[in-house]
């Protein structure tokens, strides 16, 4: 392993978990490609209009099916795209990244040699007080409703227009399917009516990438703790699109818990459960409920929330808390307990206000290995446009991505959409003792597939 080592973390959402998981890793994997040919429908007048952009590689997995086989795609290799200098880093490339995930509509426009052109987020917090959490059909009504004005600000902020774009990247998961779908029509569509290549990006893969945009000298390999309200993840970076799986959620993500707690003590969700705890918290003590530590006697580094979700309904029940009168209108007494939970679950989550307490604890392991920390700003932490772009770019760079869709593509068409795609491979000591993970309906990780096309003859 190269002596430049590095340990990164993402406190997505402000959330964050407890450091001491990191002392038990250990693991190495090899460089892998994946890419497929060009569809047969991959026209002259597109050809034609790309030879004015880098010399386009081959494309990576089938980025979309329809009802009809319109497309057909199978994988090889390609000498010429296992250099990471694949496209030169002289070439100058400006990627437009569109994210519809979750609950934030976003897109940005990145320049290859890292400059931000532009950034924009339209955010669906009202919906998340709404609904007390996110609702997978409300959120896509309100994707549908905002993406054009989203794409078209970032463009706009950039001073820039479609034909100025080299490629267009989008996520395609892991997320919520009917979200998704929305943010990779409008790639798509747009992809197809100005002949642009599109790149198909893993969210979780952009994440961890993100490091790089921050931190531009660093290198693989090197660790990634991503810490979200839906996703929590430790794995090692060995190469582009090349993952161990350390740990991640066997359950519940901190999120998860963090919303239900803020919604059974009756807190304001207008800023998600996270900052909400994190205030009353700030009045309670911290010591006044005894709830036990996540997976503390596994040896393991997977996380699980499900059981401290449990502990802090039950106390919650056993102080007959009514979560129907709102924290403003709870009496003295009350409000104390209320923030006495939110304190006591607070410390043994990790929680928002331990982000700090998490940073320091991560210097003294990294100080003590002779590691360095890279912590990208907040802004790069929830989810947004520049990481996708970003991704686009580096894995562009690699030869992976497909040619640009039909300026008019069938209504029937089938969307390779992942909403349950896991990153990279497990690492086999890591196996969790704990609840068997769920694996009905998962897609191959992206690792899996890089390794399975170079297999391929």
């Amino acid at each position: 392993m190269k002596q430049n080592k590095t340990l990164w973390m993402s406190l997505k959402d402000t959330q964050s978990h407890m450091a001491s998981l990191v002392s038990n890793l250990s693991s190495t994997i090899s460089r892998l490609t994946l890419l497929h040919k060009p569809s047969p429908h991959f026209s002259i007048k597109t050809f034609q209009k790309l030879q004015t952009r880098p010399k386009l590689s081959r494309s990576t997995a089938p980025f979309l099916r329809t009802s009809t086989n319109y497309f057909s795609a199978h994988f090889c290799s390609s000498p010429r795209a296992q250099s990471v200098n694949a496209l030169g880093q002289d070439e100058e490339l400006v990627v437009l990244g569109i994210e519809t995930s979750c609950d934030d509509t976003a897109a940005a426009v990145v320049r290859s040699n890292g400059e931000i052109l532009s950034q924009v987020v339209s955010s669906q917090a009202d919906l998340l007080v709404r609904y007390g959490g996110v609702a997978p059909k409300m959120a896509e009504e309100a994707h549908s409703l905002v993406i054009d004005q989203v794409v078209q600000e970032a463009l706009d902020k950039a001073k820039l227009t479609e034909e100025d774009l080299s490629a267009v990247a989008v996520t395609i998961g892991p997320g919520l399917s009917l979200c998704l779908r929305v943010g990779v029509r409008k790639a798509r569509k747009l992809a197809g009516t100005y002949a642009l290549p599109i790149v198909g990006v893993h969210h979780m893969e952009a994440h961890a990438l993100v490091a790089r945009l921050v931190e531009r000298e660093l290198q693989f390999p090197f660790m990634a703790l991503l810490i979200s309200g839906g996703h929590n993840l430790l794995i090692l970076a060995r190469d582009l699109g090349h993952y161990i799986q350390l740990g991640t959620t066997i359950d519940d993500a901190i999120g998860e818990a963090y919303d239900k707690t803020a919604k059974w003590l009756g807190l304001d969700m207008s800023k998600s459960g996270g900052p909400a705890v994190e205030e009353l918290a700030r009045e309670g003590d911290e010591n006044s409920f005894k709830f036990k530590v996540p997976m503390k006697q596994h040896k393991d580094c997977n996380f699980s929330y499900a059981g401290l979700k449990t502990q802090v309904r039950l106390a919650i029940e056993s102080k007959n808390i009514d979560a129907a009168i709102p924290i403003a209108s709870a009496s003295t007494e009350d409000r104390r307990t209320r923030a006495d939970i939110a304190a006591s679950f607070q410390v043994v989550s990790g929680g928002v206000a331990s982000n700090q307490c998490v940073r320091s604890r991560l210097n003294q392991i990294v100080e003590k290995n002779g590691l360095r920390l890279v912590c990208p700003p907040a802004s790069l932490c929830t989810d947004n446009g520049v990481m996708i772009a970003w991704t686009g770019i580096e894995n562009f760079r690699m030869g992976r991505y497909d040619p640009p869709p039909p300026a008019c593509e069938p209504e029937d068409a089938v969307l390779d959409l992942r909403p349950r795609w896991p990153l990279g491979e497990e690492y086999a000591e890591g196996r969790s003792e704990a609840r068997s993970m769920k694996t009905a309906r998962i897609h191959p990780s992206l690792t899996s597939l890089i390794q399975g096309s170079m297999q391929q003859p």
